[in-house]
């Protein structure tokens, strides 16, 4: 009988874990997480997501990352073996549907930012429908996941692999609603990177600044030194010698000094 950990990962994954000895903890992580299908848990998972991150590569294996949102449920299990997704009208480009047509192989990373904290890869092959050939292969689903939208195409996964994106390093995000910018302050999309426009503002909050360097205060006057201390340095110090450094610096230059000898 097949194992899921005979059957996942690829043969670049298990090179690098026996190089770095990680083969075992790697072999319990595809038994007890990776799954040939959709769970239960990860179709109630999905229904609940507004976002999605997607990987595409074209017939040439170069990538593309790309990103989708809409209400919750956008992304539909039909089943456990598969998942559709509306494609909107967007730039014209339709570069991850593109690369879809010549290359199958589709990723999709839904993350949990705001409750739970975790995340959900969903791997597998992918085709490109029609919202006619969609309505028709499945007239039960929506036509408009979201609403006053109607999609050009439909993407369907055949999902071949699924397993968790653990939480450790998913930051917290508040949902809240998108704050209004006046075009003085924010350059339209098409202009935002290329055009000679620049942002004015930053849309996010500046880091703290590092608190500024103090002045240097000028040094206290030296009091008058006692006849002792006007006596010479030992022959060896002033030559240079093994105690040389022993002699107090008398200013915070002369300590510096002393530091980056």
């Amino acid at each position: 009988m097949t194992t899921y950990d005979e059957t996942f990962g690829s043969p670049g994954e298990r090179l690098l874990q026996e190089s770095l000895g990680t083969a075992d903890r790697a072999s319990g992580f595809y038994e007890k997480q990776m799954r040939p299908c959709l769970t239960p848990a990860m179709r109630d998972f999905i229904a609940r997501q507004y976002m999605v991150f997607l990987s595409t590569a074209d017939a040439h294996g170069e990538c593309d990352a790309s990103f989708r949102s809409g209400p919750p449920g956008f992304v539909i299990a039909i089943d456990d073996h598969t998942l559709t997704y509306p494609e909107y009208r967007g730039n014209g480009v339709v570069a991850s549907a593109g690369n879809i047509t010549e290359n199958p192989h589709l990723g999709m990373l839904f993350i949990d930012f705001t409750e739970h904290h975790i995340g959900l890869h969903v791997n597998g092959r992918a085709q490109v429908y029609s919202a006619h050939q969609h309505h028709a292969l499945y007239p039960h689903l929506p036509v408009d996941t979201a609403p006053g939208r109607q999609p050009q195409m439909w993407i369907h996964l055949s999902v071949e692999e699924a397993y968790i994106h653990c939480s450790k390093h998913i930051p917290h995000l508040e949902p809240a609603p998108r704050p209004r910018v006046s075009p003085d302050e924010r350059p339209k999309d098409a202009e935002y990177f290329t055009g000679e426009r620049r942002p004015t503002q930053p849309a996010y909050p500046a880091q703290p600044a590092y608190p500024a360097a103090q002045p240097e205060s000028p040094a206290p006057p030296v009091p008058p030194a006692s006849p002792a201390r006007h006596a010479a340095p030992p022959r060896h110090a002033a030559a240079g010698g093994e105690n040389a450094s022993e002699a107090l610096p008398r200013t915070r230059r002369q300590r510096l000094l002393n530091l980056l000898r």
